[in-house]
């Protein structure tokens, strides 16, 4: 989600097209893995549960066993889907708390999904794996873009991500069912893991969360789609995606393959299926202006109010459980005053934040300064300290 500022030019140059047209996602039930097709009773199960759990092999990461978890979970629409977390268990260390990791993910293929993704050096977090796993944590990184690639989805990716440790909980040849358990993520990965602390309440009341860390949230959709022109910008491919993401989800609410251009219908099947470097490479220096037939989108108050669906900002729930949140305060990327903007409303009904400024602008440079400071803040919580307030 680096490039979300960006990506909602895309969303806003959308309309209304031909009837048959529409993005071309390679779906799970096409991969020849059969372990990633949802099973025909997937609305039998209730979120969370678990549908099948394999081992696989963590070659790049020493000293760990992993597994892929495959559980159902709920759509934007509040339809059934199949959901994947890949689990890495640091051997040797028995019952060890979990930390639920929300990946940066940027992608719209399902190949590029952290069950793949951290094997073939397409997931810029990879690398950041070894932090909590040499700590003697279990980790899971779930898909939470969904089995779509719904890229750009935050209220999807809150319930993805809770649902992946309700699932990971019920594996019992993990042995984690009664462990402490901590979420994490930064940019996107921060978006779903601060949207499951604000759904949890409600979606997961069973569901016992010690801690949550999410920095750089994008928390204001809309007012991010407001703010960027049409001109040239060097993350286009990212904001293109974005807007073909959350199409999957919104098919009917946001149409935006619709007023594409000839050059937008062939940008938009060309990176269907890709990851982050494809699409950031493929999208450099293009523009809206370039792709879009028509930007009706700009006055559809269904439009809008997808943005909003997907905006922390306009989500009323507040975390019941300890979370901190950081983010820089000149981010010319994710605004910062979405984002104090919900942590004074959480601090006025009683939130157990810390909110953490960082007077910083550049986006992934607040990601490296404010994660010692949470990998601390998890720590802690892990050893049962009381929480910290810091409004």
């Amino acid at each position: 989600m680096k490039f979300l500022l960006a990506a909602m030019v895309g969303i806003l140059i959308a309309g209304f097209m031909s009837p048959g047209a529409s993005a071309e996602p390679l779906y799970p039930d096409q991969d020849p893995d059969p372990f990633f097709h949802a099973p025909a009773d997937i609305g039998n199960f209730k979120p969370g549960d678990v549908v099948r759990v394999r081992r696989i092999d963590t070659f790049w990461y020493a000293g760990t066993e992993g597994y892929h978890v495959a559980f159902r979970s709920t759509n934007s629409a509040g339809n059934p889907i199949m959901g994947m977390t890949t689990v890495l268990m640091p051997i040797g260390v028995k019952n060890p708390p979990l930390v639920s990791y929300q990946a940066i993910i940027n992608s719209l293929g399902v190949k590029c999904n952290p069950s793949r993704s951290l094997f073939n050096a397409e997931l810029n977090d990879a690398p950041g794996m070894y932090l909590p796993t040499g700590r003697g944590w279990a980790i899971s990184v779930p898909d939470h873009l969904g089995p779509t690639g719904a890229y750009g989805a935050a209220k999807l990716g809150g319930m993805v991500t809770l649902d992946s440790v309700r699932a990971v909980k019920q594996v019992s040849e993990l042995g984690l069912s009664n462990v402490p358990v901590v979420l994490a993520g930064y940019s996107g990965g921060g978006m779903a893991s601060a949207w499951a602390a604000a759904m949890q309440p409600t979606y997961a009341p069973e569901l016992k969360i010690d801690g949550v860390v999410a920095g750089g949230i994008p928390a204001d959709l809309e007012q991010m789609a407001r703010g960027l022109g049409f001109a040239p910008h060097p993350g286009f491919g990212l904001a293109f995606a974005a807007a073909m993401g959350l199409e999957r989800e919104y098919p009917d609410r946001l149409p935006i393959t619709s007023q594409l251009n000839d050059n937008g219908l062939f940008l938009r099947s060309f990176m269907a299926n890709e990851c982050r470097r494809f699409l950031i490479f493929h999208g450099l220096f293009r523009s809206a202006e370039q792709l879009a037939a028509r930007r009706d989108l700009m006055t559809s108050s269904a439009a809008m109010s997808v943005l909003r669906e997907n905006s922390l900002r306009y989500f009323r729930d507040v975390p019941t459980v300890p979370i901190m949140i950081w983010h820089g305060i000149y981010d010319g990327l994710t605004p910062y005053d979405a984002v104090a903007d919900v942590a004074r409303r959480y601090c006025d009904n009683g939130a157990n934040l810390l909110f953490a400024p960082y007077d910083i602008s550049e986006h992934m440079t607040c990601a490296a300064l404010g994660f010692p400071q949470a990998w601390n803040y998890i720590e802690a919580r892990f050893r049962g300290e009381p929480a910290p307030t810091q409004c």
